[in-house]
């Protein structure tokens, strides 16, 4: 597999004129009632983020200052972070974070998949100073140089590229898997096989599509529009566009690795299902996480909140607010209670006697006196009642509650109507 190559020398023309669209209007609804009433991109990760906030914030730091977020589905909280968190650019420059609501400018259709949201905004995209569009999805959380890619991009005279990465072979028939050959062309595109095609110097890996790509303006707008000419078309840059033309544009696979990027991995994940969410959270609380939030040279940015301090109360043998190999949000108040490997958003409390154990509490939770935790999901805003259990006896929860293939169990405020205890 060809090494990525970059001289750099033309790198503040080549981010000037690129203009990068975040795709940010899909339900997500494989994350359950997580987003249910809010978009994807606009649920909270890691304690204090949206899941938004890391592509935004690789543009910000790739040194890419004009950016579209394209939004459709509940998209009203997303809107609101955006614009309390993203308006830092200078508009007479051009540069900036730009909400883009859909808008059925090309007819009655709202966006019928990824290739159609960037149709749809075509005629704002021709408005735009860009010989280069970058596109990318607003619901993946990683941390990515976009600059090399878009050196790569120019010193290969690629026409199109393609961002990609290794991936476990079981894992693999979620994604578009790519093969690319010695030269980094991309001769093979399959989107979500049944049975992805390993690597060739890996059979345990495939490599897979990060969903980030690079297009000349111009060829970007022939092919959406030369796209629509197929009666089989499904409006989708994985099913449709790439496929299609790695045969006759230069078709460029650009291998995402550590090398030159801001983390010590390639890490890069899709928490496409509770599983994977719940699973990146966690990995946060490891010693050596594999993405490290307490980089100080790439930061993560998001909306700051104005609140005080994590805050822990009451030092009795009984009612001792204690948290360990946890992570606790500003605004949090634990109040005789104890916390163990699990992650605390901002604004939680937990009262007295309560144990809270491998779990995630989003934004403004409230669990009540003598409660038991432990696997659990509680979603923003829910108030637990005192003496609730739950993750103990998954059949029960199942019941009242989503519980995962891998046994987490997600309580959202609704779910708690008709909630009868053992």
């Amino acid at each position: 597999m060809p090494h990525n190559k970059y001289s750099h020398h033309p790198s503040n023309r080549l981010l000037k004129n690129t203009i990068a669209l975040v795709l940010a209007g899909g339900k997500g609804t494989r994350l359950k009632g997580l987003t249910k009433d809010v978009a994807k991109p606009a649920v909270p990760f890691a304690g204090k983020y949206k899941i938004i906030d890391f592509a935004l914030s690789n543009c910000y730091h790739s040194g890419i200052r004009s950016v579209g977020v394209l939004t459709q589905f509940m998209a009203h909280n997303l809107i609101l972070h955006l614009q309390r968190g993203w308006q830092f650019s200078s508009n007479a420059l051009g540069d900036g974070v730009q909400i883009v609501p859909a808008q059925q400018r090309t007819g009655n259709d709202w966006y019928r998949g990824t290739a159609d949201a960037v149709y749809q905004n075509l005629d704002l995209i021709r408005q735009m100073d860009a010989d280069r569009i970058l596109i990318l999805g607003g619901d993946h959380i990683y941390k990515m140089d976009y600059s090399r890619m878009l050196n790569f991009h120019s010193e290969t005279n690629a026409d199109v590229t393609v961002a990609c990465i290794n991936k476990p072979i079981e894992q693999a028939s979620a994604f578009g898997v790519m093969a690319i050959d010695g030269e980094g062309n991309v001769i093979e595109f399959q989107e979500k096989p049944a049975n992805p095609a390993p690597s060739p110097t890996d059979p345990s890996q495939s490599l897979v599509s990060m969903g980030i790509y690079i297009f000349n303006k111009e060829v970007l707008e022939r092919e959406l529009v030369e796209a629509l000419r197929d009666p089989e078309y499904q409006h989708d840059f994985g099913h449709n566009i790439i496929p299609a033309i790695i045969k006759r544009l230069n078709v460029r696979g650009y291998v995402f690795s550590a090398q030159g990027h801001p983390c010590e991995t390639a890490y890069w994940r899709d928490v496409g299902d509770l599983d994977e969410y719940y699973a990146a959270n966690m990995d946060i609380l490891s010693p050596k996480p594999e993405l490290d939030l307490y980089d100080r040279h790439w930061p993560t940015l998001t909306t700051q909140s104005q609140l005080p301090g994590a805050k822990f109360v009451f030092n009795e043998p009984e009612r001792r607010g204690a948290a360990t190999d946890s992570v606790l949000s500003a605004g949090t108040i634990v109040s005789g209670a104890t916390i163990d490997h699990s992650l605390l958003s901002t604004s939680v409390y937990v009262d007295e006697g309560s144990v809270v154990r491998d779990s995630i509490l989003l934004p403004e939770v409230v669990v009540g006196q003598n409660c038991k935790l432990t696997k659990v999901i509680v979603g923003e805003g829910t108030i637990l009642p005192d003496g609730i259990v739950i993750g103990d006896d998954l059949e029960h929860d199942a019941k009242y509650f989503e519980v995962t293939a891998k046994g987490v169990v997600l309580v959202m405020p609704s779910d708690l109507e008709n909630y009868q205890a053992k």
